[in-house]
């Protein structure tokens, strides 16, 4: 039994293919500095990192992770700290204060002289920490320690570089300085605090397991303090990325139940939605619809908002869009709010908007048309269907919706279809008729 602990412990001993630790140490000290060349490399780092995520490209902002020397300075404090060498440790802090200032510096007048100033996916990102960004330092710090600590440093380096990501929170905050919003800025810090902090202590943890020798003698009590100092420090940043991550899990829980309810109520009876948008910080939340062809009647919302609790999903309003004009608004004011920065995308839009201002300005005058040409149609109404196709190219289909109290012929339809086509000079559209409910009178 003795000998398969003494294997199993010497399979994964840490201090088989150890660099001395002179060298190490002097290694580590080399890269603390921001002098020269690595405060050059750092700000043009910061400058590509902001770019990549101005633009959302995450190929460009792992390639200014890769660049970046502030790994440096954390794991320099790490050692400090472990082998209780103060002096290392202050040149650490010193050295990683001015990368810092430097970084938001160069970011904040980046973002501040850039045209674009929406918030990306990649930028959003780096706003709320959580404890799994606290995994993910640790971890990554414990593998690039153990890398740098290593005679054949081998593939982790990079890697770590990648997963820790220090460069992208530090251009966030730049972002949010640069635009004054302090909820950007406050995130993106706490973010950069808990990778340098964790970074440092997997750093301290690793040190201490190899024993690596210590510079300045404490007694027991400045040792405990230390320890300490380090055991409050851990439970500062936890306690709030646990919080985040609680309310990370309680929103991706409500999105889960909002997608189940959609997908059995409306989906699953065949009613295509054109229009989706989910209100999760509102009070009541709100889940907006609009469907291609199908109209709910009062009754029937009532029904579905009170099936909302079936789905457990509380404090929760549906409001279903029925009107062709407010809907065509709302699309229009969610392309703007969520608008792409490339000029292509933007006269796109721009032409969207030219068009549904179109067809809405036609609609009273095409409908009073068709009532004297049709006289069985008692009101229409044209919207606007976008449909991709194979070829990444978008098609712009009308869809027309017409009353009538009675049904009719297929011929009949087919002659009012031929008249909308040259009346709106299109070559394809789609018509659909609605059935007028009778209104019965009651009996006294």
């Amino acid at each position: 039994m003795i000998n398969i602990t003494d294997k199993i412990l010497n399979f994964i001993d840490l201090h088989k293919g150890e660099e001395d630790k002179k060298t190490v140490i002097q290694n580590i000290s080399s890269t603390v500095s921001f002098r020269g060349s690595n405060l050059w490399i750092l700000v043009c780092a910061i400058i590509i990192a902001s770019v990549g995520l101005n633009v959302n490209s995450t190929a460009v902002i792992i390639g200014a992770m890769l660049i970046s020397p502030l790994m440096g300075p954390i794991v320099g404090a790490g050692f400090g700290l472990g082998m209780y060498d103060f002096e290392l440790l202050k040149k650490s802090i010193k050295n990683l204060l001015i990368a810092t200032i430097a970084s938001l510096a160069t970011s904040t007048i980046y973002f501040y002289i850039s045209p674009f100033k929406e918030a990306q996916s990649e930028l959003l990102a780096r706003t709320s920490p959580n404890i799994y960004d606290i995994l993910i330092a640790f971890f990554g710090g414990l593998v690039g320690v153990i890398a740098v600590t290593r005679v054949e440093k081998g593939n982790p380096i990079p890697g770590v570089a990648i997963a820790t990501a220090l460069m992208p929170p530090l251009c966030t905050a730049g972002y949010g300085l640069a635009l004054g919003n302090f909820k950007f800025f406050l995130g993106a810090m706490y973010l950069y605090t808990i990778n340098c902090v964790f970074i440092c202590i997997a750093t301290f943890v690793i040190v201490n397991y190899l024993k690596y020798p210590i510079t300045r003698q404490l007694d027991t009590v400045h040792q405990k303090r230390v320890k300490y100092i380090i055991t409050i420090l851990i439970l500062f940043l936890i306690v709030p990325s646990i919080y985040f991550a609680y309310q990370l899990f309680i929103q991706k829980n409500y999105t889960f139940k909002t997608e189940t309810f959609i997908r059995k109520e409306f989906l699953d009876n065949d009613y295509p939605i054109i229009y989706k948008n989910i209100e999760y910080n509102t009070n009541p939340k709100r889940i907006e619809l609009a469907f291609l062809t199908k109209k709910f009647n009062d009754a029937e919302i009532i029904n579905l908002n009170k099936k909302l609790t079936e789905y457990d999903l509380k404090n929760t309003r549906l409001i279903i869009k029925q009107d062709t004009f407010n809907l065509s608004k709302d699309i229009m004011n969610k392309i703007n709010s969520s608008k792409n920065l490339v000029d292509q995308k933007d006269v796109l839009i721009n032409d969207l908007r030219n068009q549904l201002s179109q067809y809405q300005f036609k609609n009273l005058q095409i409908g009073s048309e068709a009532k004297i040409l049709f006289p069985f149609v008692t009101s229409l109404s044209i919207g606007n269907y976008s449909s991709e196709h194979k070829d990444s190219r978008t098609k712009i289909i009308p869809i027309i919706l017409f009353q009538s109290k009675k049904d009719i012929t297929s011929e009949t339809k087919e002659k009012l279809k031929s008249w909308l086509k040259v009346r709106l000079q299109k070559d394809s559209i789609e018509v659909y008729r609605q059935s007028v409910p009778e209104i019965k009178t009651l009996k006294k």
